[in-house]
């Protein structure tokens, strides 16, 4: 569905997307993730249609995206600040977005409110920065939309609310094949929803990666021995991370994980546990690897 092709976008002295390609398939849910400054926002607004790209291609269904009103029909943006017309009610703001949007459904609209439970005749900006939040949910929902962009989505919502909204969005994906790409920097959020992930760094990107693939490669070792700890032992595999904590060992491997069980087997350990390991353990990990500090992260 979107294919992004060696996409760059300077402002200024500043290069902030360096030749970032990534591919987004229909009825997915993609977390972009990256570090502050790393240039997710300004992809977003491009793949929104906001900014152009100064290099490079990007297709949404074969199709530009800047300019494109007939693309942007099928698309709905929420930027980290939803921004509402001075003085709108919400019931105004939708009546807004059905002139503009071909697949606006009020039905849906007048369904939402069951959900989201504001008062439709009520000033946007005198509610809370979390009701404001859950207004542009309920436009962004309404339309219809085939893409969903978002931009840090979560912050400001309850946990009942981003549950329910979650819920909406891992709904709409199921029933009607909709897209969406999410930046957050809450990892766990990501996780909770999304099956492919991307992480960019300094305007480029690191790595792309199914989500379930990205956590069977790399593995949270905890391992403990009788006496010294064997010589050779993490000689023989790709060692992201280690940290000893009186006789235990905890470490961070990259490999296949029956070929990284066998490893640390065959020395007999009195202690091995295979554990859990989070995306943002994951994320900490990768942007270690480009120079980031990784200290007292394990828990």
């Amino acid at each position: 569905m979107i294919n992004v092709t060696n996409l760059s976008k300077s402002f200024e002295d500043l290069e902030a997307i360096k030749g970032i390609s990534l591919s987004v398939t229909k009825g997915s849910i993609y977390g972009l993730l990256g570090s502050n400054g790393a240039g997710k926002t300004t992809l977003l607004r491009i793949l929104a249609g906001i900014l152009s790209q100064d290099h490079g291609e990007l297709t949404i269904n074969s199709q530009h995206v800047f300019e494109n009103n007939k693309m942007k029909d099928h698309l709905f943006f929420i930027p980290d600040s939803p921004y509402f017309f001075s003085q709108y009610t919400t019931n105004q703001m939708a009546s807004f977005y059905s002139s503009i949007y071909s697949n606006w459904s009020q039905e849906r609209f007048l369904k939402l409110q069951e959900v989201f439970d504001l008062d439709r005749n009520k000033k946007i900006q005198k509610f809370s920065k979390g009701m404001q939040r859950q207004v542009a949910f309920w436009l962004a929902l309404s339309t219809m939309p085939e893409l969903l962009i978002l931009d840090e989505p979560f912050d400001g919502l309850d946990p009942v609310m981003r549950r329910k909204v979650k819920n909406l969005l891992i709904q709409d994906v199921a029933d009607r094949e909709m897209t969406i790409i999410v930046s957050s920097h809450n990892l766990r959020e990501v996780e909770d929803i999304c099956d492919y992930v991307g992480i960019v760094h300094k305007g480029k990107m690191l790595l792309e990666k199914d989500l379930d693939d990205l956590k069977s490669d790399v593995h949270k070792i905890q391992v403990a021995f009788k006496g010294e700890v064997p010589e050779q032992l993490f000689k023989q595999v790709d060692l992201l991370y280690k940290e000893e904590r009186g006789s235990v060992i905890l470490c961070i491997v990259r490999g296949q994980e029956s070929e990284v069980i066998k490893h640390f087997r065959q020395y007999d350990p009195v202690i091995f546990d295979l554990l859990p390991l989070t995306l943002e353990e994951i994320f900490i990990y990768e942007m270690g690897d480009q120079g980031y500090a990784i200290q007292n992260i394990l828990v």
